[in-house]
């Protein structure tokens, strides 16, 4: 039987208190509510990083990972959808790395304990948000068999687009991946230099961006990625905001990229 969120919140007291009992059973674990849900915090490799838990696991505790903006402003509408279904909600605090070598170690110190201390499935759904598109198409390319699916949203795909040379963040970009900037030029790191992986994969993708996007500019990021992709064969959806800009994220109505996960994502 699903548990909705309002009745959960009528038996917040009760589940604090035995919460907080669990909470002194695994030290390093602060217990809270978001939207009426179990809230766990902890560390993972000096990191913040936390989980959002359902009321009743669905089989095979399916999760969906939020790889960057985690909170109200960014569209929270699929992550709560999922979890009403069972899912559980991921995020960690990888900031200011631009899904670098060093933001993937990060991530992949997130995963095995999640999946081992949790029980979480082997394989997850990303949410990239702008910048986050870098970090969750990344780390789809450096572990197809660790995702299910892809949900991009006004995503980063390219390095030269965004933050791009002219950016004051780029020097930073550069640091993170440890690299010159003429060396950065000829690098293949970009999500859109990574794509036969993900392809070979199969893994699916849902894409949503505003072609009026002036920040991450849709013509250089995810157009460049929905080409490429189906060219290799791999299935990929989109939804294009006509006149949307960088912001609002998501959509009005979830449902298609809610659908488009429950019937492509095999975790």
């Amino acid at each position: 039987m699903k548990i909705s969120p309002h009745i959960s919140c009528l038996l917040l007291p009760l589940f604090l208190l035995v919460a907080g009992r669990a909470s002194a059973m695994n030290p390093g674990i602060t217990d809270s509510e978001w939207h009426g849900y179990r809230r766990l915090d902890f560390v993972v490799a000096g990191r913040p990083a936390l989980l959002i838990c359902p009321a009743k696991p669905a089989p095979g505790k399916p999760w969906v990972w939020r790889a960057e903006w985690f909170g109200e402003r960014h569209a929270p509408q699929v992550s709560l959808a999922l979890l009403e279904r069972g899912w559980h909600l991921a995020y960690m605090n990888a900031a200011d790395l631009y899904g670098a070598p060093p933001a993937m170690a990060l991530f992949d110190a997130y995963y095995q304990r999640v999946t081992s201390g949790f029980g979480l499935a082997k394989r997850m759904v990303i949410e990239g948000f702008s910048r986050g598109g870098l970090y969750a198409f990344n780390f789809a390319a450096d572990h197809p068999d660790r995702v299910a699916a892809l949900y991009l949203d006004a995503p980063a795909l390219d390095l030269r687009s965004w933050p791009g040379r002219k950016s004051p963040l780029w020097a930073e970009c550069l640091q993170s991946y440890g690299l010159t900037d003429a060396e950065m030029a000829k690098a293949k790191v970009s999500p859109v230099d990574r794509i036969a992986a993900v392809a070979r994969a199969r893994i699916p993708i849902f894409g949503v961006s505003g072609d009026a996007d002036e920040v991450v500019p849709y013509a250089e990021n995810l157009a460049v990625l929905v080409e490429r992709y189906r060219a290799a064969g791999g299935t990929i959806e989109v939804v294009i905001k006509r006149g949307g800009k960088h912001h609002p994220h998501g959509l009005d109505d979830p449902a298609p990229i809610v659908d488009f996960i429950l019937e492509h994502a095999r975790y």
